[in-house]
């Protein structure tokens, strides 16, 4: 049996992962933006589910809800950072306090979290950090550019996270996840404002599509257009912490896997092209 402390515990993936904890007998602290939200769980579990809301933009109040759930609990095994949502639209479009309220939440959420964490983990001799992030962690689109650096933002901070407490038998996992079944598509994000000089652009089919609105397409036909099971995803995070071992970063979902590898591979190939100009620029005296 293991206890873990999940962010953002209600809705779409976070919600398969404890229900899965639950029927086979873990703990879960599970921390929500508003109270009663998990009271169907509290009910059938009883203690097994210990759950409380949380200010995450609040960094003294992540840490006196992190030391609470100890005090509590005694142990916790796991930290699933999960706690984030979606912000769509041209870059222009979004607003500075846009920009401010989603990195809030987040990166410096999750760091805030994170931080929370350390201490105990490393007091008691053992812990794992799962940090969810996304496919749009590994590259931007037109639409989604101010998400998508809040996610490449979470990946470069827990990327050397890892690394730092990797001494102190913590083990982190990054999860990036494609398109997900959950109301996290389907006009539950947040939007930039509407301009007229990107219509017929790709930023806006792209935002017809995060808002659910595809022309000629009704609620069936564009969940079929999303290619993760949040349950089964639920199932290889669980599994992965289990094994302890593994990547760094662990890819959910066939249409993440296919866009991160385009990425990743037009990037190489982008970089290997430059690779005389990089080295012409070295000093005479360079001795790397």
């Amino acid at each position: 049996m293991k206890t873990w402390f999940i962010t953002g515990a209600t809705g779409g993936l976070a919600t398969s992962v404890v229900r899965e904890l639950l029927e086979r007998g873990d703990r879960v602290a599970a921390t929500t933006r508003r109270e009663g939200t998990l009271s169907d769980l509290k009910q059938k579990y009883g203690d097994q589910l210990w759950a409380t809301t949380m200010k995450l933009k609040d960094d003294q109040a992540v840490h006196t809800v992190v030391d609470r759930a100890f005090a509590a609990l005694g142990t916790i095994d796991v930290l699933l950072n999960n706690a984030a949502y979606g912000l769509y639209g041209a870059v222009e479009s979004i607003s500075a306090q846009q920009v401010a309220d989603v990195f809030a939440v987040n990166l410096f959420g999750s760091l805030s979290t994170a931080r929370a964490f350390l201490p105990h983990f490393r007091e008691q001799g053992h812990g794992q950090i799962v940090q969810i992030s996304s496919m749009a962690g590994e590259y931007s689109t037109p639409a989604m550019g101010m998400y998508s650096a809040s996610k490449w933002a979470v990946e470069a901070a827990f990327e050397a996270l890892a690394a730092e407490v990797a001494p102190f038998n913590v083990q982190t996992t990054i999860v990036e996840p494609g398109g997900i079944r959950t109301n996290f598509v389907g006009g539950n994000g947040a939007f930039g404002a509407e301009m007229t000089a990107y219509q017929n652009t790709p930023v806006d089919q792209i935002m017809l599509q995060m808002k659910g609105e595809v022309p000629g397409m009704d609620v069936a036909d564009y969940v079929k257009m999303i290619a993760g099971d949040p349950a089964k995803m639920a199932h290889q995070i669980i599994a992965r912490v289990e094994d302890g071992h593994g990547a760094l970063r662990m890819t959910l979902g066939s249409d993440a896997y296919q866009k991160i590898h385009e990425a990743l591979a037009g990037r190489l190939s982008a970089l290997e092209a430059q690779k005389e100009i990089a080295y012409s620029t070295d000093a005479d005296e360079y001795q790397g």
